[in-house]
């Protein structure tokens, strides 16, 4: 085929080729930084790369979103190596893939948007919490705690510590530069930033380690084939603990929640197709089928580089496949090359992504317009930390529908009392059990020697149990000898209290 024969079949090819090339350059250091955090062999986060690009790469959903391992699974894929093992990992991720494709196919993807803002935006910030907390110790060459708290709560005595140890020192100074390179990047000339900042920070921390002589820790490397190791069959056997199908559960709303709200932000970065959510849910869950049957880390939509990938120019899916092939070309043909990363800049750029996950400034303005969204979003990030990646997203949650359920039942009441003659009451809103008690406070302050009429026409709702006390009250209130309460509902007509209008 002719160079222009080629052309006119893939008119955005140059520019998908370059795009895909800045996205390979930002998700090389993410992938190894992610596999090493996560307790897991560096070349599993290379392989969820290529997975991610050459295969759900290909498929229709959102066309220029690139995925991959994830900083906001860290926490819970750590946690999940350390409490059932590395071969159970690859089962969890096999049982997620198969869940989302399956979720994918029923067209429930379009639903995760109905899931509250506030508690995905706490469910990072918590994540962004426990990742940042987690590698200052890596960062000051020492062991973190497995507990998200503990990690919290450990930290000053940690630092207390590298200040006296010469080569924790060094460690610390290693990934303190990388988060000033990453911070100050952007504000250096349009020419320097081809080069994305990731790459630059870990580039120029492994060149530090030669210059300096630092004595600290570096990636440690057994060959991609030596990596992969597909789940034996008696990991599925773990299946029968609660434990693991909880596990199975969080990653799958987590992985799920995380791809289709990534897949919103990136459309709103570009003009091109819109993202089908059904179809995309279904790709991520194809994608962690394979990664799971590799034993590689979970996947799923990563912002990071899909705006790379967008801010690149690209105009097609192509972008994101080349950026797996060339991901799998180095994991080929260069592995030796993560020995020489030092372990403390990777550290780094996952405190300097994890810090981003904590929306600090939206958070002031949120707590101003919308305290109870605030709120939930404080208590998920604390909960997180404190107990756990899934207990914490259930307790966001369970707030947001109290909130919502709090917010649509309200109530007026409002009461005419002239005085003399009969004293009008009127309900307006939503009459839940919820707000029971603040329908009831008001009726028994009514008085009991003049008639009362109560007009429940402006209500939207009235539940069975509000339907219920308010018939009974209706019943108790008047004393003996004052015309009994008329209730009023529907088009207006009035009833006696024992034969209420309905």
């Amino acid at each position: 085929m002719t160079r222009q024969g080629l052309i006119s079949r893939a008119p955005f090819l140059r520019q998908d080729f370059a795009a895909s090339l800045v996205v390979f350059l930002v998700a090389l250091p993410l992938c190894v930084g992610v596999a090493v955090a996560s307790g897991v062999p560096a070349e599993l986060g290379l392989v969820t790369g290529i997975v991610g690009g050459l295969v759900t790469g290909v498929l229709r959903g959102s066309s220029l979103q690139v995925s991959g391992p994830a900083a906001g699974m860290t926490v819970l894929v750590f946690e999940a190596v350390q409490e059932f093992g590395l071969p159970v990992l690859g089962a969890i991720v096999l049982a997620t893939g198969l869940l989302q494709t399956v979720m994918g196919v029923l067209r429930l993807g379009r639903y995760f948007r109905a899931i509250s803002l506030a508690v995905v935006e706490g469910m990072l910030a918590g994540i962004g919490l426990v990742l940042v907390a987690g590698q200052l110790y890596p960062a000051m060459a020492a062991k973190a705690p497995d507990a998200g708290l503990d990690k919290m709560l450990g930290l000053p005595r940690g630092l207390a510590g590298a200040v006296g140890d010469g080569r924790a020192l060094a460690s610390l100074a290693l990934c303190a530069g990388t988060v000033a390179v990453m911070v100050g990047w952007k504000h250096l000339p349009a020419k320097v930033r081809t080069v994305p900042g990731p790459l630059a920070a870990v580039g120029l921390a492994t060149l530090a380690v030669p210059v300096f002589g630092l004595q600290v820790a570096m990636v440690e490397v057994q060959g991609l084939l030596g990596a992969v190791q597909p789940p034996p069959l008696s990991a599925f056997a773990e299946f029968a603990d609660v434990a693991v199908l909880g596990t199975i559960v969080a990653f799958t709303l987590i992985a799920s929640a995380e791809s289709l709200f990534s897949a919103a932000a990136v459309d709103r970065l570009h003009d091109g197709p819109r993202t089908e959510y059904d179809r995309e849910l279904t790709a991520q869950g194809i994608g962690n089928t394979v990664c799971g049957l590799l034993g590689a880390l979970p996947l799923t939509a990563v912002i990071v580089r899909s705006a790379a990938n967008v801010q690149a120019g690209a105009r097609t899916k192509a972008s994101r496949v080349l950026h797996g092939v060339w991901l799998l070309l180095f994991a080929a043909l260069l592995p030796g090359a993560l020995a020489h990363i030092p372990l403390p800049s990777l550290a780094g750029v996952l405190i300097y992504s994890g810090a981003k996950l904590v929306p600090v400034k939206s958070l002031a303005g949120l707590w101003r317009e919308q305290r109870g969204e605030a709120l939930i979003l404080a208590v998920t990030a604390v909960s997180i930390v404190a107990v756990g990646m899934f207990e914490g997203v259930l307790i966001g949650l369970a707030l947001a529908i109290v909130k919502t359920a709090w917010e649509a039942s309200h109530i007026k009441v409002t009461v005419i009392d002239k005085g003399a003659g009969p004293v009008d009451a009127y309900l307006s809103g939503n009459a839940t059990f919820l707000r029971l008690p603040k329908i009831l406070d008001s009726l028994e302050a009514l008085p009991k020697d003049r008639p009362v009429r109560l007009d429940l026409s402006g209500l939207l709702h009235l539940d069975h149990a509000c339907r219920t006390a308010l018939e009974n009250w209706a019943e108790r209130h008047s004393a003996d000898g004052t015309e009994p309460v008329r209730l009023t509902s529907g088009a207006g007509a009035g009833e006696p209290a024992g034969t209420p209008a309905g």
